[in-house]
């Protein structure tokens, strides 16, 4: 990660906790955006790192349709680079401090692929709006944080990511787990109904800058209308002691708490590395 002394203000924790969302200084160096770029192709192509396996080894196929989104989740299990970027404590330490507590640890990281479709008409590569906490339902508190990491300069012309202001204080809305579903017109009007103020605003981002967004903030992105990808890396962050919440949601992260888990087990084993802890700093 970059070098860097950035110390979280009161502004920044103002601004997250108004907007459910904050913009980061630059993160990344240079040469690490230009090694997880290539840690894309890498992964894309099952060239991995270690001895191990993909999470969902279904998600990394040899031959892909041409416009689709492609994301994988761990991509810290099969590449250092990655593993790097989404454990790094400088993030972890940003993420405390926005959360206002004093440890962190990685719920699961995403290697995000959206193609470019120029000037083609279609809606792949959309992601529609929607909550990260409603996929995440498994823990037992809605005070996660995720770090969209931009692999370069990201706009709305790119297909970059547009979050709902003041979105994370609504709750856990219904139905709110619609990542895969691209029509976004259709998903606005069905949660804008809901008396709520919605006021879309972009995430603006240079290379190596990042956006920590709190896991009820609603947030999408349109179609990438450039003739590269555009490429990210996610980190998506837990307070230390975030623990299981048994029969209400699946996810597979439940799994890896061993074959009988049990209401109120922490995720802090070895599958969910500790990234940052005032203690030890």
């Amino acid at each position: 990660m970059l070098e860097t002394t950035y110390v979280i203000t009161e502004q920044d924790r103002k601004e997250f906790r108004e907007k459910g969302y904050w913009i980061s200084p630059k993160l990344l160096d240079d040469d690490q955006i230009a090694r997880l770029r290539k840690a894309h192709d890498r992964v894309w192509a099952g060239d991995y790192d270690g001895d191990g396996y993909p999470m969902h080894p279904q998600s990394v196929r040899p031959a892909y349709e041409e416009l689709k989104l492609r994301k994988l989740d761990n991509g810290w299990w099969v590449n250092d680079e990655v593993r790097q970027a989404v454990t790094d404590p400088v993030m972890g330490r940003w993420a405390a401090d926005l959360l206002e507590t004093d440890e962190i640890r990685l719920w699961h990281d995403q290697m995000i692929y959206k193609p470019g479709v120029g000037d083609r008409e279609t809606a792949a590569g959309n992601v529609g709006w929607h909550q990260d906490y409603g996929y995440w339902q498994a823990t037992d508190t809605t005070e996660m944080i995720t770090v969209w990491i931009a692999l370069q300069d990201t706009d709305l012309t790119n297909g970059g990511m547009m979050s709902i202001a003041g979105s994370h204080r609504w709750g856990l809305i219904p139905e709110s787990n619609s990542f895969f579903d691209q029509d976004m017109d259709s998903l606005k009007r069905k949660f804008s109904a809901l008396g709520h103020d919605w006021t879309e605003e972009p995430c603006l981002l240079k290379a190596g800058q990042a956006s920590f967004h709190h896991a009820l903030t609603f947030h999408g992105s349109g179609p990438n209308r450039t003739n590269e990808p555009r490429l990210s890396v996610v980190a998506h962050l837990m307070p230390g002691g975030t623990g299981y919440r048994p029969r209400v949601q699946h996810h597979d992260n439940v799994r890896l708490l061993g074959p009988r888990p049990y209401a109120g087990q922490p995720f802090d084993n070895a599958y969910f590395p500790l990234v940052y802890s005032r203690r030890n700093s």
